[in-house]
């Protein structure tokens, strides 16, 4: 699948987030080894470090599936440019730091490896 037609997927599936407090839907695609593809969506909480985020719901959804991810997009439902926080880049290098990531800058969508967004990643097994 493109990056383009990805992206576009999360961004169709972010409509579903519970945004209640920033208003900020996400969504993502978990794209699996088996070539699943696996939606997810941030859910956010008045405990501001429960939110779980799009990105985060959609590994594990994969998950849960039976699938290995290979490729994740992420995007808002509102289509402005995004990328993955701190916290789900550690998620998303915990199933290799070649593991691919989609998302949109202000120059248009882009596709690097999750080692490329998290250099020096703490990994408990290299």
């Amino acid at each position: 699948m493109s990056p383009e037609a990805l992206l576009g997927r999360a961004r169709a599936v972010a409509v579903r987030a519970h945004a209640p407090h920033s208003g900020l839907r996400e969504g993502a695609v978990a794209e699996g080894a088996a070539g699943g593809l696996h939606d997810g969506v941030n859910v956010e909480s008045s405990s501001y470090g429960v939110s779980l985020c799009a990105e985060r719901a959609a590994l594990a959804r994969a998950v849960a599936e039976g699938d290995r991810p290979v490729r994740v997009a992420v995007a808002r439902a509102d289509g402005a440019p995004i990328a993955p926080c701190g916290a789900c880049r550690q998620a998303l290098a915990e199933f290799g730091l070649g593991l691919r990531v989609v998302f949109l800058t202000s120059a248009g969508a882009a596709e690097r490896p999750v080692g490329d967004l998290l250099p020096d990643a703490f990994l408990l097994e290299p």
